[in-house]
């Protein structure tokens, strides 16, 4: 016992292995701390015009001081590891060190060269969309990764990182830095350990506390974002503290089943939605509403295209040289159109445009695709019954796999009489997301029965990555669209590619738009994206111009004037947009969202809100306003906060725990 004790408990031994601990602390924080910087000098044009020298200092340290946590971290991890292997048998000490720093080193690697396209693809650090992925398709988002992220030479160039960062760590491990202490006359002994226990202990304080000596003053992943600037806030991130940050809310998410109101809460919020008192615990009394009786003649067949990545920005006359939305510009400006530019989609990704849409649930923390209670019986607000108890069929085509995130199934479940996937089609012509959206616009066209009224969902996803489509084949004029560019965006080959998928989608879905008003036509179409913010040819753009998506009404019926002036809204206003337009009076259906027919002048989803004037985060109290394209208006901050925490507590507790609110569900809750 007392040679294992000398092993480890010896002034000797305990100075050997904290002084290498001090030396990898040390070497991880200068890493992080430059990884940052070359982060910020190569992503620079994300930054915002006005960002100064100043801030980009600040950010500098600002991520120095929370990268001590990351530091500290990494060195406690070899640290550790060592010193219980140099107590059980010494010579395995630096076998420790070095397996240690290769896994720490190599994981490092991975995510710092992860983090520039992803920063490009979401204009964030990681966040907890990658824990999203567990539902994605497999081998589809490997395929993407290769063909489109350039996945085994990033992965090549991480491993390379990853070796001379190991290497120079070697080097500074077996050359001595920190001189021994030498066997110094007592007190002068007792006051150099000291001195070196007092330093060491500053180190670990500064580990604990993110750069800081005591709590009261840390740093941490929420309270890091100092600058104006949102680029420079992320980056103050360092890459684990991002993916760290991207785990809390996942897991967060995880625990509390969705929101946090109270029974009362909602009540309050309900009937104040509803227009009514607080007299009853039913949330369907207060999702009710009943019809104002048809706008238009009853069409047909109803079109409810959600275009994968449509934003509204090409559509703006401010980008109207780009020409890359031409034809869906022609379809407005005929007289049986209507468009509403301010329009927000359900979230950031297409399974949320999917439940929104199906469901008429805003986003509320919950995962609608893979809940039980999806999959008992269609929600009274769904889509689907409602439609069919006005006469129509129900069908939805996506033009990738079935097993997508459990969509055949979930839509099913949520009522559509039928479901047709890649599987279905005659041509298997596309990407590993599925079809191209001329073959999938195809088979529409070619089996729906032109006698038998149908509400007709189709998702293509042809302007989504690895973007596959042969645009020269297509006749995309590359050279043009190339010459309309800002000159520093002129030899990015990869937007180039993003806007010739845009082109096309454009393209094919104004064709059958065209093709089918011809064959269908008693028909009405419904055209929204599925979300914006993948790209832009501005670096920095406003949140109107990242986050909007246009909802457009044509066919049978529509007339110039039909939505309300200064409408806007997002995706769950969809159903009872379309029902107020077609329901006669008196019919009645449940939703949660609103007709743009009907004067509803505001939209929000699961972070910010909209009005026809200004665009603003909706976690951000007092609320605060973007104006759009230079409108003015007077925002009504009480109304808006009220109408955001009644759609979100509805959209959480009605699909989770049914109509009836119950305080004793939520017992056990964090």
């Amino acid at each position: 016992m007392q040679m294992f004790s000398s092993r480890l408990l010896s002034w000797q031994a305990f100075y050997s292995v904290a002084a290498k601990g001090l030396k990898v602390f040390l070497f991880y924080l200068a890493v992080l701390s430059f990884c940052r910087a070359f982060f910020i000098f190569w992503m620079h044009d994300y930054m915002a015009a006005t960002t100064g020298g100043a801030d980009i200092a600040l950010a500098l340290w600002r991520g120095a001081r929370l990268s001590c946590q990351t530091a500290g971290g990494l060195a406690l991890f070899s640290l550790v590891s060592a010193a219980l292997l140099r107590f059980f048998h010494a010579p395995l000490e630096n076998l420790a060190w070095r397996v240690t720093s290769a896994l720490s080193l190599t994981m490092l690697s991975i995510l710092y060269v992860a983090s520039f396209p992803y920063y490009h693809q979401y204009h964030t650090g990681f966040h907890q969309i990658i824990f999203n992925t567990v539902n994605e398709d497999a081998f589809a988002l490997f395929v993407s990764l290769v063909q489109e992220f350039y996945l085994p030479l990033r992965l090549a160039g991480a491993f390379l990182l990853a070796f001379l960062l190991y290497r120079a760590l070697r080097f500074l491990l077996a050359h001595r830095i920190l001189p021994a202490l030498p066997e110094l006359a007592f007190p002068w002994q007792l006051l150099a350990r000291f001195a070196f226990l007092a330093v060491f202990l500053c180190v670990v304080l500064l580990s604990a506390f993110g750069g800081s000596l005591r709590w009261q003053d840390a740093v941490d992943w929420e309270n890091a974002g100092v600058t104006n600037d949102a680029f420079l806030n992320e980056a103050i991130l360092d890459d684990f503290q991002a993916l760290y940050r991207a785990y809390t809310l996942n897991r967060r998410f995880l625990a509390c089943n969705g929101l946090n109101f109270t029974v009362e809460e909602i009540e309050r919020l309900a009937a104040l939605h509803a227009g009514h008192s607080a007299d009853t615990l039913d949330l369907d009394v207060y999702l009710t509403q009943e019809a104002g009786g048809a706008q238009i003649e009853k069409p047909r067949h109803i079109f409810l295209i959600i275009s994968e990545s449509y934003a509204n920005w090409p559509l703006l006359e401010k980008y109207a040289g780009l020409s890359i939305a031409d034809p869906m510009k022609d379809i407005l400006r005929e007289d049986d159109t209507v468009y509403c530019d301010t329009f927000l989609p359900n979230g950031t990704s297409t399974v949320s445009a999917v439940t929104g849409i199906v469901t008429g649930f805003a986003d509320a923390n919950l995962y609608l695709t893979t809940m039980p209670e999806s999959f008992a019986a269609p929600y009274p607000t769904a889509i689907a019954p409602t439609f069919s108890r006005l006469g129509y069929g129900t069908d939805f085509w996506y033009a990738g796999p079935a097993t997508w995130e459990r969509i055949e199934p979930f839509c099913r479940a949520q009522g559509f009489d039928r479901f047709y996937s890649r599987g279905d089609f005659s041509s298997d012509e596309g990407s590993v997301w599925g079809v191209d959206d001329e073959v999938l616009y195809r088979e529409v066209l070619s089996r729906i029965d032109p006698e038998a009224p149908g509400l007709h969902v189709i998702l293509n996803v042809s302007n989504h990555s690895p973007y596959t489509v042969d645009l020269a084949a297509k006749g995309f004029p590359a050279d043009d669209v190339r010459t309309a560019l800002p000159e520093k965006a002129q030899q990015d080959a990869a937007l180039l590619k993003e806007l010739g998928h845009y082109w096309y989608a454009t393209r094919e879905l104004a064709a059958f738009v065209r093709a089918a008003k011809e064959k269908f036509p008693e028909s009405l179409f419904v055209i929204v994206g599925d979300h914006a913010d993948r790209y832009n040819i501005e670096k920095t753009p406003s949140l109107y111009e990242r986050y909007a998506i246009p909802f457009i009404l044509t066919g049978y019926g529509v007339q110039k004037g039909l939505l309300t002036d200064g409408a806007a809204g997002s995706q769950i206003d969809i159903a009872p947009t379309l029902v107020e337009m077609i329901a006669p009076l008196g019919f009645r259906y449940e939703a949660v969202g609103r007709s743009l027919t009907r004067g509803n002048r505001r939209g929000v989803n699961y972070g910010f809100w909209i009005t026809h004037e200004a665009i603003g985060k909706a976690d951000i109290v007092p609320l605060v306003g973007e104006p759009i394209q230079g409108r003015s208006g007077v925002l009504d901050e009480e109304a808006m906060q009220d109408y955001i925490n009644a759609v979100r507590a509805l959209s959480w507790w009605r699909p989770k725990y049914g109509p009836l609110l119950d305080a004793a569900k939520l017992e056990g809750r964090e």
